[in-house]
């Protein structure tokens, strides 16, 4: 029997490790408690058992900005069962030393929402140590003992950096969009050793400079600031994008976006290389971004120009039914789609019939932000009733009229669906249905056509008058009576 139990134990073992492999299991790491200012905090997401297919944005630290993320994966055989796990790890820089709130947050992981309690951070002052060499971030003249010579001398180098608000276009119609990115740009070949500085605050002062007014935003939410290879006149850039949105004049004021300053930490170095003494030290420069003024056209002259929608869109739309009866319900579906203002898109114009009731319709929009563009769809759905038999053609009744920016002109979306409907005329039924015995019509036969005079009750009214009076008599004496 020894021999049957330990076979039982290895199978029971194993169905456990099999159990546990298949187990989708989410955790949440939080870094120390306590780290140095030239140290960053970072919260880590593990998923075991399955892959990380999809998760939330991570937290927003204050006192901290978010400096990219980092994944890893490993995997695990036992008795020739496979067991994997995945993390993907976000990093945050702090901007300053002291005591610092994680709150509690929540993040979906594959559908699965993770929460954590959060902890209290603590930023000390700045360690020495060693760093790999990075043109933008990194310093080449760490210590290397980590010690201090106050006699070194230190110099400026030359940077080959900017800030720069650019725009997709330069002029616009009313209601078209300019996209636009505020970024700051370092050179392939810069070696002055550049950080940047509070951004958060910085930011916020920023962009209620750069917003215009009068205009509708759409904002690409920039959360994790990157840089990304460019070329500008036959040199090579690394761009670092801070913020970016599309705005659409909601009239024919020109857009400006006044210069506006971003306050850098860029590094002095050491005049001599040395092994003893600071290699370098902390300096402060602002770079200023050039005006840019975006010139707005007015719409050419259109009966509706004031209503229409614009942007580049097609239509997209479905009947329930094609062949139905009278009284009968059929579902429309209006489907704008295309490239512009998604959310100022009006609804298409409907012609109302006493043969066809057509009632307000339900609306839905998508809206992408993608590259430089704002793409999406918004969906009209109607349900109507036709009282006549016949066929009707649902472009007579549905229409989207918008300007086209592209081509410089109006168009109309219409449907190309047409309903038949058959069955017997529902209008004298309508008509009855809103009617009532006793109304005006009904009673015109019944009644006396002899003129009567104005002043028929002419003595009631000059009663109820002279009780009024009465009244308010009375009721002023008994009130002066008793005080």
């Amino acid at each position: 029997m020894n021999w049957l139990g330990k076979i039982f134990g290895i199978s029971i073992l194993n169905l456990l490790v099999v159990f546990s492999a298949l187990a989708q299991d989410v955790s949440i790491d939080l870094g120390p408690d306590e780290i140095a200012l030239n140290q960053a905090f970072t919260i880590t997401v593990t998923v075991s058992g399955e892959s990380l297919k999809s998760y939330d944005k991570f937290p927003e630290i204050e006192g901290f900005i978010k400096r990219g993320t980092s994944s890893s994966s490993s995997t695990n055989i036992f008795n020739g069962n496979v067991s994997r796990s995945q993390s993907i790890t976000q990093n945050y820089v702090p901007q300053r030393e002291g005591t610092y709130s994680l709150k509690p947050f929540t993040i979906t992981v594959n559908g699965k929402s993770i929460s954590s309690a959060g902890k209290t951070i603590k930023v000390t002052e700045a360690k020495q140590r060693q760093k790999k060499y990075d043109p933008f971030f990194s310093d080449p003249f760490e210590d290397f003992f980590g010690k201090r010579n106050d006699n070194t001398e230190f110099v400026d180098l030359e940077d080959e950096a900017f800030l720069a608000v650019t725009t997709d276009k330069n002029e616009v119609y009313v209601g078209e969009g300019v996209n636009t990115t505020l970024a700051f740009y370092v050179a392939e070949s810069n070696r002055a050793p550049l950080q940047f500085y509070d951004l958060t605050n910085q930011l916020n002062d920023i962009l209620k400079k750069v917003r215009p007014e009068n205009v509708w935003e759409e904002n690409f939410n920039i959360e994790n600031i990157v840089p990304e290879p460019v070329t500008i006149k036959g040199k090579r850039y690394s761009v670092y994008k801070i913020f970016q949105a599309s705005f659409f004049p909601l009239n024919e004021k020109d857009i400006v976006f006044p210069s506006v300053g971003l306050k850098m930490i860029k590094y002095k170095v050491a005049k001599s290389n040395s092994f003893f003494g600071q290699r370098r030290m902390e300096d402060y420069k602002t770079y200023y971004s050039k005006e840019k003024r975006i010139k707005v056209k007015p719409l050419p002259d259109h009966p509706l120009k004031d209503q229409v929608s614009v942007g580049s869109y097609s239509l997209i739309d479905n009947v329930s039914s094609d062949e139905i009866n009278t009284g009968e319900s059929f579902q429309y579906s209006f489907q704008v789609s295309g490239e512009g203002n998604i959310s100022s898109i009006n609804q298409p114009k409907i012609n109302q019939t006493s043969e066809l009731e057509i009632y307000p319709p339900n609306s839905q929009e998508n809206i992408k932000r993608s590259g430089t563009t704002v793409r999406g769809n918004k969906v009209f759905n109607y349900y109507g009733i036709p009282k006549e038999p016949g066929t009707y053609n649902l472009g007579d009744y549905f229409q989207f009229i918008y300007f086209d920016p592209q081509r410089e002109q109006y168009d109309t979306l219409r449907s190309i669906y047409s309903i038949k409907v058959g069955g017997e005329s529902l209008q004298n039924e309508y008509i009855a249905s809103n009617t009532s015995e006793g109304l005006f019509y009904d009673r015109i036969e019944f009644e006396d056509n002899t003129l009567s005079s104005l002043n028929r009750f002419g003595w009631l009214h000059m009663a109820v008058n002279i009780f009024l009076v009465v009244a308010v008599g009375l009721t002023l004496f008994i009130l002066l009576k008793k005080s």
